[in-house]
């Protein structure tokens, strides 16, 4: 056994003369008769009031500047404007955030007439009230703070570590810059820690089960974690977080050692599947009925939506331009990726390729941008359809393609295309030759929801019945032989989302003159079936977010700051806001993340070895309180590394926030003799046979010392870096290359 002292880390402790064998494990602990918690210091008001204004002063500093549009503003601004016009839009992102800065413009006076196009387009100039819009996510960011601080003083932790954790997070250049624009990660932060806090409040009071005051905490966790999902999807990783932590939990309850009935162990189960399961899922559904309610209106996101959903929203353009397909209309094809209409003329294939493949010399068929007389194709029937009879074309039909200028009609057949030895070449033929060979099947892209063809709402795929291949083009040129235009070919991999296209026009008919003598009906569609088909549009369209970008990182990068992302420059003052976070900061988290996991490991290895170098309650708070935190930071990394989506620095935000809780836990530890014990309310524990162990942490003039020099650090790097926060002032060459203190990051100017 260690020495009682060195365990005690001299924590003045109500048994400080008893042997270090009085201590009770964690259980016994908490079921002691002490019943009352450790009163807080009452120094903690005026050290959270202190972080706070800190906060404001560097959240809202130069807020009005730039007043131009800066990196995301260009979408999230526009997002909120279509709210308040009522014009459906899509995005990869549920309704909350947008609604709340939707909300804030409402107030404002703002109508949305703004379209946010460009970064560095001028506010002013466009009478926008971007400084109001602006100051919701500011004001999160500083309530962010006071949640840190109140998050580490409900854990238990110091004056000094509570207002040096939440002073790390106000001097954090990618906090300041990320958080006070109009952008969404702000409420996603606010709300994450609000989940964290709620959880935190209910576990202290968790020997009053069913009590008042257990119900509101539990539920509140519910919201803010519902919330948190709301805003991003990625809010996900704090129900993970949470979900994992109730697990351990009723793992615990389960134990018959507990003295829980079944009974009343399905009580507490019920009670958390209500609060953590039932009621987020209620609320999530919420927030998507309040966005299909607004968004009554057609806009630009109709495309995305399929025909049934279009048909709910008034004056769908999209739906003014569609009319159904029947046998012998003559229809363009557009390829739905590309643009380009499907094509033919008199020009054959050469003989010999380059490569020294052979062709079948067959008519070529080709894309172009521009639409001519050569794009029309007449549907014909293979089954018996007279032509006066108007039959509509359905999903799964087979049909002909007859290419009117040249009076042939599309055919594909085992011969390689001539760019791709992979795939088969495209041609026409006689009508009346080669039958089998120019049958193509109809698979619409949303048959569940209409299985008619029609002009614009629905997307075709082409499939060549005997060879199973899909008529398909890609944004490549033929040689001049073929006049430049873009390769068409029978592709093999049938299930490639670029197989699509879409019939645009029926030749000879006005589809506008004949859809406005029609009745508009708006049709009615059930709310879950929006909710579902909107859920499926956003992951599908999220996990196709893989075009490079030039900004983009990985995220075994992100905890080093190896690249950070340029969100606006101005040429004519030398301006730029460069998003990266507090360089000291963030390399101290991770060296944070680093002794917790040796401490851990010394204290197995020790305790392996019948030594006990860590006093009870000390290491109770070290792996529960520190380990939730690793939990938080886990959780909101480490499924990074699995998407295949471009991902940037600012997705790390939520994990850096975690980090710095972390940090705190550990600066406790290593510089504060003892801690806060109990914190829990433990009106209602039964008692066992030890006594708890009271304990109240103390500062020492290393505790102070260590602090200073923390903030120090984070307080420099934060003003060094402030003219790449805050966009000002502009800086020459030699000014920009002492800021980049990394070689890979970024800076405009440099040169």
């Amino acid at each position: 056994m260690g020495d009682p002292k060195l365990r005690r880390r001299h924590g003045e402790s109500s048994h400080s003369n008893e042997s270090s064998s009085a201590y009770a494990d964690e259980k016994k602990k908490e079921l002691g008769p002490a019943s009352q918690p450790i009163p807080f210091s009452t120094k903690h008001r005026p050290a959270m009031l202190l972080v706070t204004a800190l906060a404001s002063i560097t959240t809202f500093y130069k807020i009005w500047y730039p007043s131009e549009v800066v990196f995301d503003e260009v979408h999230f601004g526009k997002f909120a404007g279509f709210y308040l016009k009522r014009t459906y839009y899509f995005d990869v992102h549920p309704p909350l955030a947008k609604l709340m800065l939707a909300a804030a413009g409402y107030l404002l006076g703002y109508d949305g007439h703004y379209d946010f196009a460009n970064i560095g387009e001028d506010y002013i100039k466009n009478n926008v009230p971007y400084v109001g819009l602006r100051i919701l996510p500011a004001t999160l960011n500083v309530f962010n703070v006071a949640i840190i601080y109140n998050i580490m003083k409900q854990s238990g932790y110091s004056v000094l570590t509570c207002a040096l954790t939440a002073a790390l997070y106000a001097l954090d250049n990618s906090m300041v810059s990320q958080n006070r624009l109009i952008m969404l990660d702000s409420m996603l932060i606010f709300y994450m820690l609000l989940t964290v806090y709620s959880y935190i409040r209910f576990r202290q009071y968790r020997h009053q089960p069913f009590t008042a005051s257990w119900w509101i905490w539990l539920t509140a966790t519910g919201v803010a974690m519902a919330s948190t999902v709301s805003v991003k999807l990625v809010g996900l990783f704090v129900v993970g977080s949470i979900g994992v932590c109730v697990l351990v939990d009723l793992w615990a309850l389960l134990d018959i050692k507990r003295g829980l009935s079944m009974n009343q162990f399905m009580r507490h189960f019920n009670a958390r599947a209500l609060c953590l399961i039932v009621l987020p899922i209620g609320i999530y559904l919420f927030w998507f009925w309040v966005h299909f309610t607004i968004l009554d209106q057609s806009g630009p996101g109709d495309t995305f939506m399929s025909a049934k959903f279009q048909e709910t929203l008034k004056n769908s353009a999209i739906k003014l331009k569609s009319l159904d397909i029947h046998y012998y209309d003559t229809i363009t094809l557009q390829h739905r990726d590309t643009d380009v209409f499907l094509h033919s003329h008199n020009l054959h294939y050469p003989l010999r390729y380059d490569d020294g493949r052979i062709s079948s010399q067959g008519q070529q068929v080709t894309g172009v941008k521009e639409k001519d007389e050569n794009c029309y194709w007449r549907v014909l029937p293979t089954k018996e359809v007279k032509e006066d009879e108007k039959v509509k074309v359905k999903h799964n039909d087979v049909i002909r393609l007859e290419h009117i200028g040249t009076n042939t009609v599309l055919l594909t057949h085992d011969v390689a295309s001539p760019l791709l030895s992979t795939n088969e070449e495209i041609t026409t033929t006689a009508p009346d030759t080669r039958y089998n060979e120019t049958r193509f099947r109809v698979v619409l892209d949303d048959y569940n929801n209409g299985n008619t063809w029609a002009t614009w709402m629905k997307g075709v795929k082409l499939m060549h019945v005997n060879t199973n291949v899909a008529l398909w083009t890609r944004d490549v040129a033929l040689p001049d032989w073929g006049m430049g235009q873009q390769d068409v070919n029978g592709n093999k991999n049938v299930k490639d989302k670029s197989n699509f296209w879409m019939a645009t026009e029926i030749k000879g008919l006005n589809a506008t003159e004949i859809n406005l003598n029609k009745k508009k009906n708006i049709r009615k569609m059930w709310f879950i079936s929006k909710f579902f088909e909107l859920q499926s549009r956003m992951l599908s369209h999220n996990a196709g977010l893989t075009k490079p970008h030039p900004y983009q990182s990985t995220p075994i990068t992100w905890p080093f700051l190896i690249r950070g992302i340029s969100y606006w420059s101005k040429d004519a003052t030398r301006e730029q806001i460069y998003m990266t976070g507090n360089l000291f900061g963030w390399w101290l988290s991770v060296g944070g993340v680093a002794v917790y996991a040796g401490i851990m490991l010394a204290d197995v290895l020790a305790r392996r070895r019948g030594l006990e170098p860590i006093d009870e309650p000390i290491r109770n708070r070290f792996i529960t309180s520190a380990g939730f935190f690793v939990i938080l930071w886990l959780f909101h990394y480490l499924p990074f590394f699995a998407m295949g989506r471009a991902l940037f620095l600012h997705h790390y935000l939520p994990a850096q926030t975690c980090n710095y809780l972390l940090l705190g836990a550990v600066f406790q530890f290593m510089f504060i003799d003892g801690v806060d014990s109990p914190v829990s309310r433990m009106e209602g524990a039964k008692p066992l046979h030890h006594k708890l162990i009271r304990m109240k942490s103390a500062l020492t003039q290393v505790s102070w010392a260590a602090a200073a020099v923390i903030l120090i650090g984070q307080f420099a790097m934060f003003v060094f870096l402030s003219p790449l926060t805050y966009g000002t002032p502009g800086m020459d060459v030699a000014q920009v290359i002492q800021h980049k203190l990394l070689n890979s990051w970024d800076l405009q100017f440099a040169k």
